[in-house]
């Protein structure tokens, strides 16, 4: 008799949310797919692969936002909603066997501590207990006892840049089928031991190019290779969510109790030991600070990269801090016109983009931008300057012009904020950031293409609602002690034993920690 292929439904909302902006993040932000259209986002389900041969895949919806602002309750309501109304529809027509839940694990809500465990119970209410769910998660979203109960399967990234995003889904849907199609005398829903680590740092002092998590995501491979073993994940966690779940934990699923259970705490005591090890990824300062050192540069430090970290879109800043480009423009190296070709990204600044387009590239123009939402470190800024180039059609942006002030600055705005990571980003509006002096970006860690454009970089611990000095901004509800809020534990260190979570299928009793 022919074994009938798997059905497997797809969902998942993922936003990586800062509680520290005021920012705030609309259904519309997550540009939901539903459907075919859900499906076609991941390349690995392509009719003709492997897994698409395997099993039988159903989009139900998926959304994907920038990194911003807490998701008002009405947009996750609204989404929630249709996610839930559209998986009723598959299982009313298949009799489902996984669904795999693609998240990020650091989307705040108003008004709910886990969104993505809120998310789950409603899936769970309509799929029943016995489907077998795998999540994909960031290395940055936080997993608490809750979700980890509920969950069958989990995995996140090894890599921060993220350059194994597409490799990490594509293994949470291995291993779904894998588990829904073991032979018989396999159990199909593994062991999990979840530890919780309390250590909460913020991505630019835990990247995996560099040491100690070069070598903590390292040695994922030597637990991977004990007996029963499926995956592995060790999540950073995410700093800018005030909640109790945010830190940092090591999940570990297998088929041998002792293994996951031992792998989880090997993992765990390694981040645990090199707490005070873990350091910024570039050499750091006030904004003053890297600016001198990139204006006094050589050529051979150039185009020299300085990160505004304080308002990186990408880990959930509101993008419209004015702050870093109000300071930029009153250096006197600026106003004296020697500071070489200098390229700013960006403020979002929809009416000056309008009122640039309309007078068209060449004219010179006096526009007011930023400052909009997240006007706490400064106000808007006024900027007089040329209309140097004008691009439509973004999907994040959606109309883009820079602006060439003070002959040698090139100020970059936006209608909606929007990142700067690839070289295009730059070169698609006429810049040329390798033949630039100093590139001011609004990113912490570089993203790989701009990593390696980079002469020389800096990371100006500048303001803003992804503040890298942690400390500055006031977590109130984090579990405590927590390092490095907290760096004397006493005679109290952490308990870093295995905590082995029931089965989905089984009730979740105990303590919450």
């Amino acid at each position: 008799m022919t074994r009938r292929r798997p059905i497997i439904a797809v969902c998942g909302l993922a936003c990586e949310t800062s509680a520290f902006t005021p920012a705030r993040t609309s259904a519309a932000a997550f540009h939901p797919r539903r459907g075919r259209d859900a499906i076609a986002l991941y390349r690995f389900l392509d009719a003709g692969t492997p897994l698409a041969i395997a099993a039988d895949w159903y989009g139900a919806l998926i959304g994907r936002a920038l990194p911003g602002g807490m998701v008002t309750r009405a947009a996750y309501e609204e989404l929630a909603d249709e996610m839930v109304c559209l998986l009723e529809a598959i299982v009313a027509e298949h009799s489902l066997d996984g669904l795999w839940f693609d998240i990020h694990g650091a989307m705040v809500v108003e008004g709910l501590d886990d969104a993505e465990l809120d998310l789950l119970q409603r899936i769970r209410a309509v799929i029943g207990p016995n489907v077998l769910v795998s999540a994909s998660m960031d290395l940055h979203g936080n997993v608490s006892r809750e979700l980890a109960h509920m969950l069958d399967l989990v995995t996140c990234f090894r890599m921060a840049p993220h350059e194994d995003e597409l490799a990490t889904k594509q293994r949470a849907c291995e291993n779904l089928v894998k588990c829904i199609r073991a032979p018989r005398d396999v159990p199909q829903r593994p062991f999990k031991a979840w530890i919780p680590v309390p250590v909460l740092l913020p991505g630019e002092q835990t990247s995996t190019r560099d040491e100690p998590a070069r070598s903590i995501y390292g040695s994922i491979a030597d637990v991977e290779a004990l007996p029963g073993i499926l995956d592995v994940g060790v999540w950073v966690g995410y700093a800018w969510a005030d909640a109790p779940r945010n830190r940092a934990a090591v999940l570990v699923t297998g088929w041998n109790r002792a293994s996951v259970a031992a792998g989880a705490e090997r993992l765990a005591r390694q981040f645990w030991a090199a707490r005070a090890d873990f350091h910024f990824v570039a050499p750091t300062g006030s904004l003053d600070e890297c600016l001198d050192a990139a204006f006094a540069a050589s050529s051979s430090e150039r185009p020299y990269f300085v990160s505004d970290s304080g308002d990186n879109p990408t880990a959930g800043g509101s993008g419209d801090v004015t702050w870093g480009l109000t300071r930029l423009l009153e250096r006197r190296e600026i106003i004296e016109r020697r500071a070489g070709v200098i390229i700013y990204a960006s403020i979002p600044g929809p009416e000056a983009v309008r009122k640039a387009v309309a007078a068209g590239v060449g004219s010179t123009v006096t526009v007011t931008a930023g400052a909009a939402v997240d006007d706490l470190h400064a106000g808007p800024i006024t900027l007089t300057g040329a209309v140097f180039s004008v691009k439509h059609g973004d999907q994040h942006a959606r109309t883009e012009v820079v602006l060439r002030v003070l002959e040698s600055v090139y100020v970059i705005l936006t209608e909606l904020r929007k990142p700067y990571h690839y070289e295009r980003d730059f070169t698609d509006l006429g810049l040329q950031p390798r033949q630039a002096d100093v590139v001011l970006v609004k990113i912490g860690y570089l993203e790989p293409e701009l990593y390696d454009m980079a002469a020389a970089w800096m990371l100006a611990l500048t303001p803003g609602g992804v503040d890298q000095d942690l400390k500055r901004l006031g977590h109130t509800r984090i579990r405590r002690p927590m390092f490095p809020f907290d760096t004397d534990f006493g005679d109290k260190p952490p308990d870093l034993s295995a905590r082995l979570i029931p089965l989905s299928t089984e009730p979740l009793s105990g303590p919450d920690e």
